[in-house]
């Protein structure tokens, strides 16, 4: 396991949910950094964790059709490319997904990655169903792979937050993954702080600037030390 450099939960801003509805939409609307770019740098900073916790040989990853799945589905590109033997089942058919992430899975398609209705044997499963816009309680097939994340055997890393937790207040209304680690990104999420389903926290560079995050009260996380690290 190769350790991250760590900053303590003091050190940096927690924010809402509504604070990350603002630095997504001065990323794409003031400075275009676009969704694109941001889906890039959270899903290979999710791979380079992923390997760096478990090396594992295979990796499921259940993503959803928005942009938490987004990033997983760029996880498993970037997994894929490093020898990892990946699975991808997703909440809905690739056509069915939202335009970014729909880019991802044909990418996927292109390369080869198998996709599976169900979450096989594998040393660790991605989260990436449900990102920071949690609305009620999980339903349908987001319900339905919440519930098999949760008694698989693997190691479990979700993206963002577990899915199923309500990053603003802590709250799961309904069913939530139960991580063994969280990579959150560009700022931890206040509703993550007393949680007792995310596991170990990290903490990953979407290239969201320092001016941008540095708003927030506290000084902007230091990446200079790499480009995730553990809050702890």
């Amino acid at each position: 396991m190769r350790a991250h450099p760590t900053i303590d939960p003091n050190d940096v801003a927690w924010i809402t949910e509504a604070d990350m509805i603002e630095v997504d939409r001065v990323m794409i609307e003031d400075l275009h950094i676009e969704l694109l770019q941001m889906m890039e740098n959270a899903g290979r900073n999710l791979a380079r964790l992923v390997l760096d916790l478990a090396a594992p040989t295979r990796v499921a990853i259940a993503a959803g059709s928005g942009g938490n799945g987004g990033g997983g589905l760029v996880a498993a590109r970037h997994l894929a490319n490093a020898g990892v033997d990946v699975t991808v089942t997703t909440t809905r058919p690739g056509n069915e997904l939202s335009p970014v992430p729909a880019h991802q899975f044909d990418i996927l398609q292109r390369m080869g990655v198998p996709t599976a209705p169900t979450i096989g044997a594998a040393d660790v499963v991605i989260d990436a169903l449900i990102g920071y816009s949690l609305r009620g309680a999980p339903s349908g097939r987001s319900a339905e792979l919440i519930e098999a994340v949760n008694t698989h055997a693997a190691t479990v890393v979700s993206l963002d937050t577990p899915s199923g937790l309500d990053v603003t207040t802590g709250a799961t209304p309904g069913a939530a993954v139960r991580a063994d680690a969280t990579l959150t990104l560009a700022l931890p999420k206040v509703g993550m702080r007393d949680s007792d389903v995310v596991g170990a926290l990290y903490l990953a560079d979407i290239s969201v600037p320092r001016s941008v995050t540095a708003a927030y009260g506290s000084p902007a996380p230091d990446f200079s030390r790499g480009s995730v690290l553990q809050i702890h």
